[in-house]
């Protein structure tokens, strides 16, 4: 039997390929390649896309989101959950269904919000792939029903990332509202003045300040 990973975001490459030789790593869903693979279940990992009924009512397919579902549901849960002031959290892997983030749940591993996104988004991955391993090596897979209402969150914009937006900032705010935002091709935390953009990322906190390092940009 194969195994298939979909995902758009990888930071290590090398941990797929040693995952296992059933495994095939694709960054799109390609129904051909489905056909082909006639996989036993689909994985879906740093995945934002709508998956197609069609996919779903034909495979297996089991999602893997940054929170403890069946709260935070929808876009940005970590940035969405850090905000918030949480410091740990799930990573929850469901049964793709047609309502969003809210099919039956078959495993759920603790997660540290501890870091910068990078950091998270790594320790995101290392955690799902052994998520992975345990669900392959199971023979009979059993799901619970998600029954408590939990929440929804909307994706956040790029817009938001302005420190400006932050509310009653304290240096513990300001840290975290940096540090989420941290990671490779995500909009950073940024102020603007006079046509330039301040952008700031690497945040490192100390008792009475916070360091870090910038990028200044002239605004389109």
């Amino acid at each position: 039997m194969k195994y298939l990973i979909i995902s758009k975001k990888i930071w290590n490459k090398r941990n797929f390929k040693n995952l296992n030789k059933k495994i095939i790593y694709n960054n799109k869903i390609n129904s051909l390649q489905l056909i082909k693979a006639n996989p036993r279940i689909i994985f879906f990992i740093h995945w934002s896309k709508k998956i197609p009924d069609k996919i779903f009512q034909n495979y297996l397919c089991i999602q893997f989101h940054s929170s403890n579902l069946p709260f935070f549901k929808g876009g940005s849960p970590i940035q969405n959950q850090i905000i918030r002031g949480i410091k740990n959290t799930k990573i929850s892997a469901f049964k793709v269904e047609k309502i969003l983030d809210s099919g039956h749940i078959c495993m759920k591993k603790s997660l540290s919000l501890k870091g910068s996104a990078k950091e998270i988004y790594d320790r995101v991955e290392n955690i799902s792939l052994s998520m992975i391993k345990k669900i392959i090596k199971t023979k009979k897979l059993k799901f619970i029903k998600q029954t408590k209402k939990g929440s929804f969150f909307s994706r956040r914009k790029p817009y938001q990332s302005n420190l400006i937006k932050l509310e009653k900032p304290n240096l513990n705010k300001i840290y975290d509202f940096i540090r989420m935002l941290d990671a490779k091709d995500y909009p950073n935390a940024y102020l603007e003045f006079k046509g330039y953009k301040l952008l700031l990322n690497n945040a490192k906190k100390y008792k009475n300040s916070i360091n870090g390092e910038f990028k200044i940009i002239k605004k389109k």
